[in-house]
C-alpha cells in the first residue's frame, strides 16, 4: 500500500496553516505537501513538519505572483530570467523544508515557441538542482484552459527529450481521468516515469471515493507497478476534511 500525504493548501482548511501538520498527522497522513509555501518563513514550516512527524513531499516553483497569480510561466517564452529567478528561489524553500520534490509549472502559453521554451528551462533547471527531484504534471483544460502541458505523451516525450535522472512526471488521477476519461489506462502507459502521484474524485475534485475513479483498485495498480513513491490527497473536501477520510487505508493493528 503506498504511503499517503495530505495536501494542506486544499485540506484541513478549517484551521490556520501551521496547525494543519498536527491534524494531518492525527487523522493518518504520513507527509504533506503545499501548493505555493511562499508566504511562510520556511522554518515555521519545517518545525510544524518535524513536530508532527511528516515528511514535506512536494511544493511548486512560484507562479509570477506568488500570493494568487497566474500558476507557473515554465513554457511563457520571453520570461526566462523570471523563471530562473524563482526557481532558485524555489529551490532555497525546497531545501529549506527538504522537501523530497519540485513540481515546475508550465504556465499558459501554446505553440512550438512555447514548447521550446518549456524543454530550455527544464534543461537548465535540472542541470542547476542535479540533487533535487523534479516534477511536470499536465493539467485538464477544463479546469485551467490555455495550460501549456494539458497532455500526458506530451509530458513523456519532454522528459525523454530532456534526459536528465532528476526529472519525472508528477501523475494526477484526477487530472488523467478529466483528460484522457481513463485514468488507469494513462497509469498503466505512464507508470515507469512517475516520481509522484496525487489524487481526487471524478467528478467534482472532491474526496477520492465512488465516481468515475475506482481507487481501491488504482492504490492494487500502484502496488502492481512497484511503484515506491507517495500518494497526496489534492481535492476539495465536500465538508469538514476529517468527516472525509474514510477513504484512506489504515495500517493493520
Amino acid at each position: 500500500m503506498p504511503r499517503f500525504a495530505a495536501n494542506l493548501t486544499m485540506l484541513f482548511t478549517e484551521l490556520p496553516m501551521l496547525d494543519r501538520f498536527a491534524a494531518a498527522a492525527d487523522a493518518g497522513f504520513e507527509g504533506v505537501e503545499i501548493l505555493f509555501p511562499y508566504d511562510i518563513p520556511p522554518r515555521d514550516l519545517s518545525r510544524a513538519a518535524i513536530a508532527a512527524g511528516l515528511d514535506f513531499v512536494l511544493m511548486n516553483t512560484p507562479p509570477p505572483n506568488w500570493a494568487g497569480g497566474p500558476r507557473g510561466f515554465a513554457a511563457e517564452p520571453g520570461l526566462e530570467d523570471r523563471f530562473r529567478s524563482d526557481f532558485d528561489r524555489a529551490l532555497r524553500f525546497a531545501e529549506a523544508l527538504r522537501a523530497r520534490h519540485i513540481h515546475i509549472m508550465a504556465g499558459y502559453a501554446q505553440g512550438e515557441e512555447a514548447r521550446d521554451t518549456f524543454l530550455r528551462n527544464l534543461s537548465w533547471a535540472t542541470g542547476r538542482a542535479p540533487h533535487v527531484s523534479l516534477t511536470i504534471e499536465p493539467l485538464n483544460p477544463v479546469d485551467q484552459p490555455g495550460y501549456f502541458l494539458g497532455d500526458f505523451d506530451l509530458a513523456a516525450d519532454l522528459i525523454e527529450q530532456v534526459d536528465a535522472p532528476n526529472l519525472g512526471l508528477q501523475f494526477d488521477a484526477y487530472h488523467a481521468q478529466m483528460i484522457t476519461g481513463d485514468a488507469m489506462a494513462v497509469w498503466r502507459k505512464h507508470a515507469g516515469i512517475a516520481r509522484h502521484v496525487q489524487i481526487a474524485g471524478v467528478p467534482g475534485r472532491h474526496e477520492p471515493t465512488g465516481g468515475m475513479i475506482d481507487y481501491p483498485a488504482f492504490f492494487a495498480a500502484l502496488d502492481q507497478s512497484a511503484y515506491k513513491g507517495w500518494v497526496s490527497a489534492e481535492y476539495n473536501p465536500a465538508g469538514l476534511t476529517t468527516k472525509g477520510l474514510g477513504w484512506l487505508p489504515r495500517p493493520p493493528a
